[in-house]
């Protein structure tokens, strides 16, 4: 299995469509199924601001698009430029073989050692228990249960409220690196 991690482009909008309408990966993600393949194409159309500290991250599998993760800013707001939220679709025949870990890895160290995020959030339905080993495996940990959160073929479904407070502090160079003048003497 030759697994790719890649940006999307425009001509992934077909691909996309059928992944985040698939039977068995739509009703567990918040997004309205039928979202056509032209509007991925145009959202993955607009160049990102160079600025903007958003990824989205597509999984191939020996060239196929198997799987979709995205980190995204919470919103404008000052208060909260430290934190992002995080989403993920894995379609079920390559879930289990690492796609999922893959994605989770490459957008967590965008989040720690790129961008200098504090927290990373997500909410997951309380009945996807896969997904949710998945976050604890990368250090999430439930903060609050959300009753009758999101409507899913007709009935309203609690969701969890999750989140990941970053590892660690980004590291400053040891002082006996640094010679004189606060320059690289190495």
């Amino acid at each position: 299995m030759e697994l790719i991690l890649r940006r999307p482009t425009p001509d992934d909008g077909p691909a996309h469509a059928a992944l985040m309408s698939h039977p068995e990966v739509q009703p567990w993600l918040l997004g309205l199924p039928y979202v056509s393949p032209e509007a991925w194409r145009q959202r993955f159309s607009s160049t990102p601001e160079l600025q903007s500290a958003e990824l989205v991250l597509l999984a191939l599998v020996d060239g196929q698009l198997v799987g979709s993760a995205g980190l995204h800013p919470v919103g404008p707001h000052p208060r909260r430029r430290h934190a992002m939220s995080l989403g993920i679709g894995v379609l079920p025949q390559v879930q289990g073989q690492g796609v999922a870990s893959a994605l989770m890895s490459a957008l967590l160290r965008q989040a720690d050692d790129w961008l200098g995020v504090l927290r990373v959030e997500l909410t997951v339905f309380v009945d996807n228990h896969r997904a949710i080993r998945l976050y604890e495996r990368f250090n999430f940990a439930v903060e609050g249960r959300m009753r009758g959160y999101a409507l899913r073929h007709g009935q309203y479904v609690d969701c969890l409220s999750m989140a990941r407070l970053r590892p660690s502090s980004p590291v400053w160079p040891p002082m006996d690196s640094v010679g004189a003048g606060g320059k690289d003497t190495a």
